[in-house]
């Protein structure tokens, strides 16, 4: 996450806690919804504002809004790995998780480098690496058990103890 976007989800995050100690949920979850805006492109600062948002749900006893932290919770993974985020969505079951929605000036500021395909072209490269990494260990692993369990020149192989020398 880029500094001034930190900072500012930080500052976010910090007016949603203080809103819930003073027990006003609804100035929480609006502060959630910017969080929400600010953490998108992150896949933990995405999850956790679902869950913060979950969790004012169920204060609230919302059942929409607690079934629809819960299907947001599980698509957090599906759209951080796709790279499919709707820009400025506020991430309320109010709202359709697939609408791109206009932001304020601030925020639209904060997020003026957004770019989907560069995401998710970052992402891809990432998971190809880590695939050619798993990949390459398990090769390397699967030769060094193969050269552990060959016998030797120097070993008899019915009894798998060296030979003596003639």
């Amino acid at each position: 996450m880029k500094a001034e976007v930190r900072a500012a989800y930080r500052a976010t995050v910090a007016d949603y806690t203080a809103a819930r100690q003073r027990g006003d949920l609804t100035a929480a979850f609006t502060a959630l919804e910017r969080a929400h805006v600010l953490a998108q492109r992150y896949l933990i600062a995405h999850t956790v504002t679902h869950w913060r948002m979950l969790s004012v749900g169920w204060a609230l006893r919302d059942r929409r809004e607690v079934l629809g932290q819960l299907l947001r919770l599980v698509a957090t993974v599906v759209g951080y790995v796709t790279g499919w985020i709707p820009r400025g969505n506020t991430g309320g079951a109010n709202v359709s998780p697939l609408q791109p929605m206009p932001m304020t000036g601030d925020l639209e500021v904060l997020m003026r480098d957004y770019n989907v395909w560069r995401d998710v072209a970052w992402r891809a490269a990432m998971a190809i690496a880590l695939v050619v990494v798993g990949w390459t260990v398990s090769v390397t692993r699967d030769q060094q058990a193969d050269g552990a369990m060959t016998p030797s020149a120097e070993t008899d192989s019915r009894t798998s103890s060296p030979t003596a020398p003639a």
